[in-house]
């Protein structure tokens, strides 16, 4: 330590005077086993760090300099920003957590193209220069029944491109019951705002009819608009028009129907607790002329906004030249080519985030157990208890996933929760009635063990010799 402490400003003051320079620390002794062979950037860096911190604390009234500070910076440096987690929260598509886990084949399929070059604009055929969206069109058009295809890098970009490719400058008419808020504060109504499309709202908040979108249609009209209440649910008194009735409205008078079906399942998903979810083969056979719906909800692949429809229309929104603001890179285009394989193979459950959501609770209930026992070997007191998911992501409000999971009684949840996620393998759990939750839906068996370690060695932070 480099000085004792002091009282008053007077004696903070020195204490921060006396903090080492970079250079000093650099030609210090003591440090020199610590910062030998690193590049003399990332010494310096953590050196940096290391003053900038002991500063903070010497504002605080808190200790001086140490040279313990250096390991901790350069732990700090050493540690990506950017790491996988364990989700023990029991929420499948969990959006903080990066939403759909990838399967195996896609992140192969990632890395090969990752690590050279690939002939990601360019026709091996032709010998000439190619669309980046080519090796997904094709499966995009097999599995959802539409004429054509193309992705960008999100849902919400998908809808902002679509809506200023075809409706710029013209109405876009929409039910009040469907200008939702999506994440982050986002609203589709500022969405559509922003593509420069005039927002005609019609009907209430519980029920629209087919007479008011009729009423206001005009010359003017460029999309009659229809938007999955994916992330939450009108119950009771409700009305709504669905596709096929709206694409009826929309072909008597030559206004095409969009629909921003969100959450993107190419199949049926079936699973206890689990609630019906349209497919987008169904918003196309119902006579959808353009739907746009996410890659990293219920399709399970990586980020992106997916948009298919009619061959008119697409050529239009791949004219339109927002399209090149918003395209998707290399890595995207291997990672969802590789999972809509999947489903073109009629292998649904290799992609992780169906296999999770399909899980049966009998199978649940082992894996918790599994995680109590190995919890018991580390001297850890748990109990197994039935629990209830969520699919997360904004899709299927409604479901409740019958799950179990290992309860935790401890003195202090939140800090508990705190420090498991400081752990070299951080944890992700949660709080339900004043105990540590750790649900095991989202949890592989290889990652137990881990998780176990990282439980343990938090309560023994709780529970010092």
């Amino acid at each position: 330590m480099d000085a004792p402490p002091h009282s008053g400003d007077g004696g903070k003051n020195a204490l921060l005077r006396a903090l080492p320079s970079i250079e000093q620390l650099l030609r210090r002794p003591s440090l020199e086993p610590r910062l030998a062979g690193l590049p003399r950037a990332r010494a310096v860096a953590a050196l940096r760090l290391a003053v900038e911190r002991a500063r903070e604390r010497l504002l605080r009234g808190e200790r001086p300099f140490d040279d313990a500070d250096v390991d901790a910076a350069l732990s700090t440096l050493a540690t990506p920003n950017l790491r996988p987690v364990l989700n023990a929260t029991g929420v499948v598509l969990h959006t903080n957590l990066g939403r759909a886990p990838l399967a195996p084949e896609a992140v192969a399929r990632v890395a090969a193209v990752a690590r050279g070059y690939s002939n990601l604009e360019y026709d091996l055929d032709e010998g000439e220069r190619g669309s980046r969206y080519a090796p997904v069109i094709g499966l995009l058009t097999e599995l959802t029944g539409a004429e054509d295809a193309i992705v960008v890098n999100n849902c919400a970009g998908a809808v902002l491109l679509v809506l200023g490719a075809l409706a710029s400058g013209k109405d876009c008419i929409v039910s009040r019951g469907e200008l939702v808020e999506i994440g982050g504060g986002f609203r589709v109504p500022d969405v559509m705002r922003q593509s420069g499309c005039r927002l005609v709202e019609v009907g209430t908040t519980n029920r629209t009819r087919r007479a008011d979108y009729e009423a206001v249609l005009t010359p003017d009209t460029g999309l009659l608009v229809k938007v999955h209440r994916s992330n939450f649910a009108l119950v009771g008194f409700t009305e709504e028009v669905g596709v096929a009735e709206l694409a009826a409205v929309g072909r008597a008078r030559g206004v095409p129907v969009f629909q921003d079906l969100g959450s993107g399942a190419l199949v049926p998903l079936r699973g206890e607790g689990l609630t019906a979810e349209p497919t987008v083969r169904m918003a196309v056979e119902d006579g959808a002329d353009v739907v746009a719906f996410s890659g990293d909800k219920l399709l399970g692949g990586p980020q992106a906004g997916i948009i298919v429809g009619r061959k008119a229309l697409l050529a239009r929104i791949k004219a339109y030249p927002l399209t090149r603001a918003l395209r998707v890179d290399k890595m995207t285009v291997a990672a969802l080519e590789a999972t809509l394989e999947l489903y073109r193979d009629g292998r649904p459950e290799a992609v992780p985030a169906w296999r999770l959501l399909s899980q049966r609770p009998e199978e649940l209930r082992a894996r918790a157990e599994r995680l109590q026992a190995l919890l018991v070997a580390q001297g850890v007191q748990a109990h197994v208890a039935a629990v209830s998911g969520q699919v997360g992501g904004g899709a299927m409000p409604l479901a409740r996933l019958s799950s179990f999971a290992c309860i935790l009684k401890v003195g202090e949840p939140d800090v508990f929760l705190e420090r498991l996620r400081g752990a070299e393998a951080p944890v992700i759990g949660r709080i339900a009635d004043g105990e540590v939750v750790l649900d095991v839906r989202c949890l592989a068996e290889e990652e137990l063990g881990l998780v176990a370690e990282a439980v343990a060695g938090t309560t023994r932070q709780e529970s010092p010799p």
